[in-house]
């Protein structure tokens, strides 16, 4: 982790726990460079990060604020330049992924085309469904090409799958690509997340790619609507 990231992320927890008042600025980039023995302007580029996801916002003048709506703790905050999974979203809750279905197949000609891999290639397909602090939150629907994403078995999906390709496969994770619309539930939503029929639900379709550029996940994701909220910042230039 480069050293703006660890600032930004160490930031974002004060953030998030409430050490920062929201009545009034955050400390100045010369009071934080300080304190994080860095350069300005890699202070610059830590509070940078935090503006892009929403959760810090610049006044002239005035100094750099909290955006008091993405600190609500009963909801999720998924920035829309986000791709680090819910393990890395909710560092301080306990995460537990039950599996619906684990299995290797060989993927129709949508899944290979967002995958950039033949219908011949095998491809995981594993449906979790993902639990926070007891509460269901997301049912997740993920197809990855076997032979790039290796060794992937029932005991690593009960954890981070981001941190095993991380840390174990030794891969860069670089971006994604995302849709993200409003469905109706449908009967595994009720089933699994607790949904009732007139439920709406967020679905996320997201293709995700390694630093190489090549895409190594493409799943859809069923959201809990009181569970999550999504934020877009446009940065207008002057």
């Amino acid at each position: 982790m480069k050293k703006y990231e660890a600032i930004s992320a160490e930031i974002k927890r004060r953030i998030m726990e409430k050490e920062y008042s929201t009545d009034s600025p955050i400390p100045d980039e010369i009071s934080l460079a300080k304190e994080f023995a860095c350069s300005r302007m890699t202070m610059k580029k830590a509070l940078d990060v935090l503006v892009m996801e929403g959760l810090l916002y610049r006044k002239r003048g005035h100094g750099t604020f909290i955006v008091k709506s993405a600190i609500d703790n009963k909801l999720v905050n998924v920035g829309t330049g986000e791709s680090l999974g819910l393990t890395n979203l909710l560092k301080n809750k306990k995460i537990e992924s039950k599996i619906v279905l684990y299995e290797v197949m060989f993927p129709n000609e949508e899944v290979a085309s967002h995958l950039s891999i033949t219908t011949k290639t095998p491809v995981y397909h594993i449906v979790r469904l993902r639990i926070v602090d007891g509460e269901p939150y997301v049912l997740e629907d993920t197809y990855m090409p076997s032979d790039l994403i290796s060794g992937l078995t029932e005991e690593i999906l009960h954890f981070s799958i981001y941190q095993y390709i991380k840390e174990k496969l030794g891969l860069t994770i670089a971006g994604s690509h995302r849709k993200i619309r409003a469905c109706k539930s449908n009967e595994l939503d009720q089933q699994y997340l607790n949904c009732a029929s007139d439920d709406p639900i967020l679905e996320v379709e997201q293709v995700s790619y390694l630093n190489t550029g090549t895409p190594f996940e493409y799943s859809f994701s069923r959201h809990r609507y009181d569970k999550f909220f999504f934020t877009a910042v446009s940065i207008l230039k002057p």
